[in-house]
Parts: C-alpha cells; structure tokens; sequence
C-alpha cells in the first residue's frame, strides 16, 4: 500500500509538473513573441482583428473607391472633388476609417496581382499636401512592391527578399510595444517588422497605389461571430 501511494504521489506531482512546465513555457513564449518573427497564426492569438473601410474624405482624386469602401482602384481620370486638408494631393494614398489609440490589432489586405502599392499605417497629422518622403521619421510605417521589388520604408529604405510572393498582407499593430509587423498571408510568414518606436496620437492604416496599371487593393472583411 505504501509502494502504491508513493506511485500515485509520483504520478500526481509529474503531472502537477508538466502542467506548471507547460504553462511556464508558454507564457515565456509569449512574452518572447516581439522579439521572433512568429507565424502570422500565432500573432492572431494575440491580436484583434478589426473590420474597416477606406477614408473617402483622405482619397487623393485619382483613386476610386468601391461602393462599401473596402476597395481602391486608379481611375483614368482624377475627380474634381474640392480642396480639404484631409485629403492626399500629391501621394495617391487614402487611409483608414480607423482611429488608433491603444492596444493591439491587425487586419488584411488582398493585393493579388497588384503589381504596385505601399501597405501600413500613418500618424493622423502627417503631411498631405505637396512632396512627402514616406519614412518612420515622417510618420510613416510602411511597405512597398513597386517594379517587383519588395521594400521596407526605412531611412534608408530597406530590400526586403520574399520566399513567396504575397496575395494577402496582414498588418499587426501593438501601439504600447511600439510594434508594427507585416506578414504574408498566403503562407503565414513573417516580411519585416519595423526597430521599435514609441508611438502617440492617433494612427491610421495607409493604401497607396502608384499608377493607372497599379491594379487594386481590397481589405479583407473579418467576419463575425
């Protein structure tokens, strides 16, 4: 009887163990996952994916946006749309219907066979208004394909080598770690994450497109429970 007590005993504190180790692992894991370029799955356990639509009153003339504003496309002609602060004029971007603050989110955008575009986020007050370099000092954390080249906007800009080319990019945001990421969709992996900043006010996401020929950007709707 003794014999067998102490084999439950045994039992008990290697599974008491295993448990304890096992959560202990994993929450050193997760407090280690700023520092790894996880897989975008992982990530999604600590994210919210938030739904949004595009800015109309941010759009420069030339874009077009779909009726439910999860779509921007070149248009031919720009439109003759009247003068705003809000609005791009020089860089044909247009931004998110996103106010960010806090906390930690990410959404996806489909960019198919887009064959030119910049993805990421933007400080609300950033210049809209006549010849803007797009860097981190100036407000912006962004990526880019343009002429097949895949490019981080750094200063200065960083050559970034793809193992496979993404159709979807999600765009993952800790605003209090200062961490923006951006991971290829198409096979989870991780593209490039920015040094470490300390951000304040309001962030917004950011779609460029860079000619009639860009092709078009869609944001993946994230559907509800």
């Amino acid at each position: 009887m003794h014999v067998l007590f102490n084999v439950k005993k045994v039992c008990v504190i290697y599974s008491f163990s295993s448990i304890f180790l096992s959560g202990r692992r994993k929450a050193q894991f997760k407090s280690a996952w700023r520092n790894a370029p996880l897989y975008a799955d992982w990530r999604k356990e600590e994210f919210e994916a938030v739904n949004l639509t595009l800015d109309a009153a941010s759009a420069h003339p030339a874009l077009r946006l779909s009726e439910k504003g999860r779509q921007v496309a070149w248009q031919e002609r720009p439109q003759d749309l009247p003068s705003s602060t809000q609005r791009f004029d020089s860089l044909p971007c247009v931004l998110g219907q996103l106010n960010i603050t806090s906390g930690r989110c990410y959404w996806e955008v489909e960019v198919g066979d887009t064959c030119s575009w910049d993805l990421g986020i933007c400080r609300d007050n950033i210049t809209r208004k006549g010849v803007v370099t797009m860097s981190p000092q100036n407000g912006f954390w962004a990526i880019r394909l343009y002429e097949g080249e895949y490019w981080a906007l750094t200063s200065p800009e960083t050559l970034l080598i793809l193992r496979e080319i993404p159709l979807s990019v999600g765009i993952f945001l800790d605003y209090e770690a200062g961490d923006v990421s951006f991971y290829n969709m198409t096979d989870g992996s991780h593209i490039f994450t920015f040094p470490q900043n300390t951000f304040y006010g309001i962030l917004r996401p950011l779609f460029r497109l860079w000619s009639s020929d860009s092709g078009l950007l869609t944001i993946v709707k994230v559907e509800e429970n």
